[in-house]
């Protein structure tokens, strides 16, 4: 009972991530080649489509990267790709070829490109997870995206400056099965889904979400997840990542977010998540989401 809880719960949080991928760069590359995405303030990733090379990030060991597998940078990561193990080789930036053409030696079938998350939970989501993914279709749990990379491939044979929309489509759903499992394994850092897959916190979780606006103090809290106040903060903080009013405060400005996006007004969505003093809201979902709630709302009725 408790996993099927666990899972709805983290099934819900997943489904609050909206994402918008891109593929700038679909073909092949030949010779000494090397390829990067990093420097643009964009999460990005690269599909390995035919042929093999190695992933070279700042600070880490060279990852060897097969056909088939691929990388999900969550942020603008330092790193490059390239043919050989050694980040030291002398490398070039050539243009890239059509993925049609004849594979030469040291050659790799590429789909680069960058991805947006939006959403309002979004940020607290995509905190849990390492700072890149890595997807390898021979991993058993993963073998259905295989498909995927043939559909991929089977839309990259044109212009590679100039990739099929169709391809961006294909990447969002390749994500979300990376992160679903990436999920089930457990391989979170502090966030609101690693919160979500203790069993101690998910009742809590599940009132706060339901109710934002209710008074979430540390005792009720902690009498919500059947811990004293001083094991409620200790062991909350360690999964979180922060302390427990830092996550509520974090939560309600982006659930408040969320009911600004479905058309709520400012006094609303104040009211949603606790907030019966205009001026405490605004300083507060500016402090969390950047800007004044007013403003907020009209870049998204603008943009829609």
């Amino acid at each position: 009972m408790q996993a099927a809880t666990s899972d709805k719960l983290a099934q819900w949080l997943l489904s609050s991530i909206a994402l918008d991928a891109a593929a700038m760069h679909v073909g092949r590359y030949c010779g000494p080649w090397r390829a990067s995405t990093a420097g643009k303030a964009l999460s990005s990733f690269h599909l390995v489509l035919s042929g093999d090379c190695w992933l070279h990030i700042e600070g880490q060991p060279p990852l060897h990267l097969q056909a088939r597998d691929g990388v999900f940078l969550m942020s603008d990561v330092p790193h490059f790709l390239s043919p050989s193990a050694d980040p030291a080789t002398p490398l070039q930036r050539p243009a890239m070829r059509p993925l049609g053409e004849a594979p030469e030696p040291d050659s790799a079938g590429l789909a680069c490109g960058f991805f947006r998350f939006s959403g309002a939970l979004s940020p607290l989501v995509i905190a849990s997870f390492p700072e890149y993914l890595v997807c390898r279709s021979a991993d058993p749990a993963l073998g259905h995206t295989a498909a995927l990379f043939d559909m991929i491939v089977a839309e990259g044979g044109g212009d590679p400056e100039r990739p099929s929309p169709l391809i961006a489509r294909l990447v969002e759903l390749l994500f979300f099965y990376l992160i679903r499992h990436a999920s089930q394994r457990e391989a979170l850092s502090a966030g609101l889904l690693s919160l979500a897959q203790r069993g101690e916190f998910m009742a809590l979780l599940d009132e706060m979400l339901r109710s934002p606006g209710e008074d979430w103090s540390i005792a009720r809290m902690a009498s919500a997840a059947h811990m004293s106040r001083a094991a409620f903060c200790k062991h909350f903080t360690g999964a979180g990542g922060v302390t427990p009013a830092q996550f509520l405060l974090r939560l309600r400005m982006r659930l408040a977010a969320q009911r600004l996006n479905a058309g709520d007004s400012v006094e609303q969505a104040a009211s949603h998540v606790g907030y019966q003093s205009h001026a405490a809201f605004t300083r507060a979902f500016k402090r969390i989401v950047g800007e004044q709630p007013g403003a907020y709302r009209r870049q998204l009725r603008a943009a829609a």
